[in-house]
This record gives C-alpha cells, structure tokens and sequence, in this order.
C-alpha cells in the first residue's frame, strides 16, 4: 500500500508537529482512497474508517446510541480543532499511552484492519499497540478501519478521565468501562480499561473479575479499584506522580456509581 520510507499522513496533527517526525521522510496523502473514510453497518457490527474525523464518530448517531463510551472519550479528546482535523486510524497509529480512544476501544475489543499490497489482515486492539509510540503495523502497511461489534443492548458504558484542566488536556489516568447485567442488577460481564498507567492503553483483567455476580455497588468497586492499583506500574512525569496516579486509578471506578 506504501512504499518504504514514506509516513502515510491523514489529518496530520501528529505528523505536522515540528520534530515529531525524521526530517527528510516523505509523506503519503491518504485523503481519496477509497473505502478509508466514513462509517459503515456490516453483519459483524460497525466499520469505522481509518480517515473518518473524531468529530463525526462522535456526532454519529450510532456511535453515541450503541458505543456511548467511544462517544464520551473522543468528546474529551483535545479541541474542536483537532476533533476535525484528527482521524480514527491516526489516533490509533500515534499509540500514546494516554490517548483517549484507546481504553474505549479496548473495552469494546475493536478489531484494526490493516492494509498493504499484499491483501489485508486483521489484529485486537489489544495485541496491535506495542508501547508507546509503537504499533504492530508492517512494512508498508496501513491502518484502513477499526471494526467493533455492537455490545449487547442495555450494556452500561463509561468513560472518566482525569487531567490538570477540564479541556485541551492530557490525561493523567483514565477508565474506559463497559459492564452487562441481568435482570436483578447483576453484573454478568465486565470490561475495564485504563489509560496512562501503563507504557499502552490496557484491560484490567483482575479488576473486572472483581464484578460479576455482585452488583455495581461501592464495595464492589472500591475492590476493583484495588486491584487496578495492583495491576498498574505506573510512571510519573510533568502531569503527575506516579503514585498520584496510582491514587486516581484506585478512585476511577467510583465513578461508575453513575451507571447503578
């Protein structure tokens, strides 16, 4: 799909900041490829395009009814501006290990097409970062659309992100969350998935066994708390301590109060 040595470029806001990327590399217009934008309703669910705005995935009525939890993060992510300009697979691509899409992917276990001459090949969200600023994607390759299935009807979701300020913020520690339950309140399933505590996006395995069987109540969550303070190692930085962190991802699923 590339040649070697050119940097596909979409909405840009990564690749055109001065000294993000090696000088004298070429740069690979995206825009007018055909089936890299918009979004599309497939028997397995949802395909969003890699050059689909942040702006119109999150006014989708689609997404905001069935993935109100990609919803919510891409809302909380930098400006109106960057919104627009900013595209599904470069926020993916970038890899930050606070990017706010990438928990709500991962709690709705997205599925990144990828693209090259040599036909196309599908990888979790999961297994696709690598760490930060790293990515799976080879020789040549692009990110074409991220697939999801839709979560099963009346699935609560959630995203919480803490930062310095309300907006144009980095995130300090975030919680994407998606719990199913029974007719009696009970959690039958629970997906959760933090950002920057981690070198990626990441599940919280031990957490979410935390939840089913009881229902979302605060003991609940205060114990899946704890045990996402137990699976994090988180680093601290300008933004913040790594121990405050550690203190603001135990506090996170409190939050899903919201959802009781």
């Amino acid at each position: 799909m590339l040649d070697d040595g050119l940097s596909p470029m979409a909405g840009g806001t990564d690749l055109l900041v001065p000294g993000r990327k090696a000088a004298g590399r070429g740069v690979a217009l995206l825009e007018g490829l055909p089936g890299l934008d918009g979004v599309a309703m497939t028997a397995q669910g949802l395909r969003l395009g890699a050059l689909a705005s942040l702006a119109a995935l999150e006014r989708h009525p689609v997404i905001r009814e069935r993935l109100p939890v990609l919803a919510q993060a891409i809302a909380c992510l930098g400006s109106p501006l960057i919104r627009n300009m900013g595209t599904m697979g470069g926020n993916l691509v970038t890899a930050s290990p606070a990017g706010d899409t990438l928990p709500a992917l991962l709690v709705l276990e997205a599925v990144v097409e990828l693209a090259s001459r040599d036909g196309r090949r599908h990888l979790p969200v999961a297994e696709f970062l690598l760490g930060p600023g790293r990515t799976a994607l080879g020789p040549g390759e692009i990110v074409a659309a991220v697939r999801i299935a839709l979560p099963p009807p009346g699935a609560s979701q959630h995203f919480e992100k803490v930062g310095r300020r309300d907006a144009l913020a980095i995130a300090v520690a975030s919680l994407a969350a998606l719990i199913v339950r029974d007719e009696a309140g009970r959690v039958v399933e629970a997906r959760l998935a933090v950002g920057s505590l981690a070198p990626t996006a990441r599940r919280c395995p031990s957490a979410e066994a935390a939840l089913p069987g009881r229902r979302l109540d605060r003991e609940a969550l205060l114990e899946a708390g704890r045990r996402i303070r137990d699976e994090i190692s988180p680093k601290g930085d300008l933004r913040a301590t790594a121990a405050y962190r550690r203190e603001m991802a135990g506090r996170l699923p409190l939050r899903l109060l919201t959802l009781a």
